[in-house]
């Protein structure tokens, strides 16, 4: 039972678990939908199996990247679920953004079946999963972290142990608070340059040598001046993501104004048939206006 798991060929998963084939044999693979795992197939080498339950019965470690914490419970506790057939000191690694408070309770769930359940969001894009160059943020148990870094080096550039479950999930939270102000904050900047006259290339420049600088500047003012936004990470799980900080903010009595601004203006995108555009896309709601 010395196997590998991975649950999700999703635009993170999917090189993700490309990674993983390349490093241990025998990568064992769940996904629903049929046709992105022949894809995957064609490109990676692994053992696919019909159900979590099938997987989980092989594997010691198995990765999740899915969508929202509905999809996490089915597959970890649903009716073909992991914790059905789940070997003992099994390590489950949920790179899926969820609230903390789903990461505790399949935690504890796992710790039923002598299991651990690690919260293991991820930060970095289609890009950094591409490119084996994620950053990942983990809580739970610190002795099984530490345990699968060998799986975790595989795709990442860096991570980092945060604290008890849910702690992973908390910290990407603060991610996305960060994220959300930053785009719309370029956003601005580009349209009020455009709009003042200047030559934005030359601004964009100038400013990401200065302590304007971030990641998003230096990845997304291209390709939002050029109006391009079929790339990245899309509106609707920045939707998703945002919604579980403002539950997560009420509970904890944290102030987030400029957080719940921006995830409006991503609601209006969304009303616009923007669901699928890159989260980069707040220019061209501005444009509109």
């Amino acid at each position: 039972m010395n196997k590998t798991g991975f649950m999700g060929l999703g635009v993170m998963g999917y090189p993700m678990a490309g990674h993983l084939s390349k490093v241990f044999n025998d990568v064992c693979i769940f996904n629903r939908s049929q046709e992105k795992t022949i894809k995957w197939l064609d490109q990676y080498s692994g053992e696919v199996y019909k159900t979590p339950e099938e997987l989980a019965s092989q594997c010691n470690v198995i990765a999740l990247c899915l969508g929202r914490d509905e999809d996490v419970r089915e597959v970890v506790s649903g009716k073909a679920g992991i914790l059905n057939s789940i070997n003992p000191g099994t390590i489950i690694i949920d790179h899926t953004t969820t609230s903390a408070t789903l990461s505790n309770e399949m935690n504890e769930l796992a710790l039923q079946k002598d299991a651990i359940f690690l919260d293991a969001p991820i930060s970095g894009g289609q890009a950094g999963a591409e490119s084996g160059q994620l950053s990942i943020m983990v809580g739970g148990d610190e002795a099984a972290y530490k345990s699968i870094l060998s799986v975790l080096d595989q795709y990442s550039k860096f991570t980092k142990y945060m604290g008890p479950s849910g702690s992973g999930q908390l910290t990407k939270m603060v991610n996305q608070i960060c994220i959300g102000g930053l785009v719309q904050a370029l956003a601005e900047g580009i349209n009020f340059s455009e709009k003042a006259g200047l030559n934005t290339n030359d601004v964009m420049e100038v400013i990401t040598k200065g302590a304007a600088q971030s990641w998003q500047m230096e990845n997304r003012w291209k390709t939002m001046i050029d109006d391009e936004y079929d790339h990245g990470f899309a509106v609707d799980w920045m939707r998703k993501d945002l919604d579980i900080v403002a539950e997560e903010a009420s509970r904890v009595g944290a102030n987030i104004e400029i957080t719940e601004l921006v995830n409006n203006f991503y609601k209006e995108i969304q009303q616009s048939s923007g669901g699928r555009w890159d989260t980069s896309s707040l220019l061209r709601r501005i444009k509109k206006l």
